[in-house]
């Protein structure tokens, strides 16, 4: 299998220059699971248009990446993040913080779909919040008082972290602190 090391999203070159790229995404780490990952990656996204108030946005489709040992798929609605390769010239769709919302919980149920993986997570850049060592290490407190909002850990990885906080139940197999939606910030319209 040949997977790039990382995702288009995390940089692009900009007339020589290289510019950090901010996605709204879903993220979904499988751990060292590439078969998982694989059976994931062919979701069917090109058909599946998503709804931001009066605004419908398609996916692009799945991108599968190998970060160290762990295999990270990203899926992004087209249009936007802030200057994706993926989206190429196309003009970035300002959205509001409701809207996000919106695109953020259809993101969650297309996640229902996917199978085998350790943790996942739809916001800006939720990379960072997906790495098992690094949640029990960096994030420990963040975890145990459940403000990391929309994560979802599987069962297995829950139980690892001996966790404080009452995670619901995602899926079966599955747990998550519930999605909060998005703030307005910088990287809304409102």
């Amino acid at each position: 299998m040949n997977v790039p090391e990382r995702g288009l999203c995390w940089a692009v070159a900009l007339e020589g220059r290289r510019t950090v790229a901010i996605c709204f995404e879903l993220v979904v780490n499988f751990g060292d699971e590439a078969e998982a990952a694989q059976v994931a990656a062919q979701v069917e996204t090109k058909q599946r248009v998503l709804r931001a108030g009066a605004h419908r946005i398609p996916l692009h489709r799945p991108l599968l990446a190998k970060v160290g040992s762990c295999f990270e798929l990203s899926i992004l609605p087209v249009a936007v993040s802030w200057r994706s390769a993926l989206d190429g010239g196309l003009p970035r769709l300002p959205l509001s913080a409701a809207e996000l919302t919106e695109l953020g919980y259809q993101l969650y149920d297309l996640l229902t779909q996917l199978h085998g993986y350790v943790a996942a997570k739809v916001g800006w850049d939720p990379e960072s919040f997906l790495d098992p060592g690094e949640l029990g290490r960096e994030w420990s407190d963040e975890l145990n008082d459940g403000s990391i909002h929309g994560l979802v850990l599987s069962e297995e990885l829950y139980a690892e972290l001996d966790l404080r906080a009452d995670y619901a139940v995602f899926q079966p197999g599955y747990r998550w602190m519930p999605y909060r939606g998005e703030e307005p910030s910088g990287l809304t319209a409102d």
